[in-house]
């Protein structure tokens, strides 16, 4: 693990809304809060939003109240409200304000085609579940697409539906929770289910 204490650190801010996927996102938070970090929620009010799993979650805060300079890492989950209108886009607009800021942002399944539609991916590498799910969105980042489990570039990290792990493991890598034998160890764990995996883990502190 890194050497920054907990007491150091600022939250981490997953975003939550209405129909948000509750699988995506539970890797990343679950290991970042023994980390260290502070996870707090941020939905479009503070009202309660239901995930597609049925789960009520209560915002801690809006969205209109985080600022990327209170942040260590913005997180959009997918949810089925990303391809159904407009309702989420305040939350690419401040997926924009954090990268341009210089807090990373990691977006996975439909929240990538939210930054798409936001012009964010343009000139990105980025992945998602597949390039034409990204193409139908207009966007004119389709040279940068990588057929990959999960992308890094830069501050960002995109995902597919189907690779939380990864995605989590991007996220790690980019905010330097573990060093490099430790984060491939944990990946070897979640992803492919190998135990060897664990011993490095446990003797990292990090099982």
């Amino acid at each position: 693990m890194n050497g920054t204490t907990g007491h150091d650190r600022k939250p981490v801010h997953l975003a939550v809304y209405d129909t948000l996927a509750d699988w995506e996102t539970g890797h990343a938070t679950a290991h970042l809060a023994r980390a260290g970090y502070e996870i707090r929620t941020v939905g479009p009010s503070t009202t309660p939003v239901t995930s597609i799993g049925g789960l009520r979650v209560q915002p801690d805060t809006a969205l209109n109240a985080v600022r990327p300079e209170d942040s260590s890492l913005l997180i959009l989950p997918g949810a089925d409200l990303w391809d159904a209108g407009d309702d989420l886009a305040p939350f690419a607009r401040k997926a924009r304000a954090f990268l341009d800021a210089g807090v990373p942002v990691a977006a996975i399944c439909g929240a990538t085609a939210g930054l798409a539609r936001e012009g964010l991916l343009d000139d990105r590498d980025h992945t998602s579940a597949v390039s034409f799910y990204l193409a139908a969105t207009g966007y004119d980042g389709g040279r940068r697409y990588v057929d990959a489990d999960a992308v890094t570039d830069g501050l960002l990290v995109t995902a597919g539906p189907t690779e939380p792990v990864a995605f989590a493991r991007e996220i790690f890598r980019l905010l330097g929770v573990y060093d490099e034998e430790v984060t491939d160890a944990w990946y070897r764990l979640f992803h492919d289910s190998d135990a060897e995996a664990y011993a490095v883990l446990q003797k990292a502190g990090a099982a």
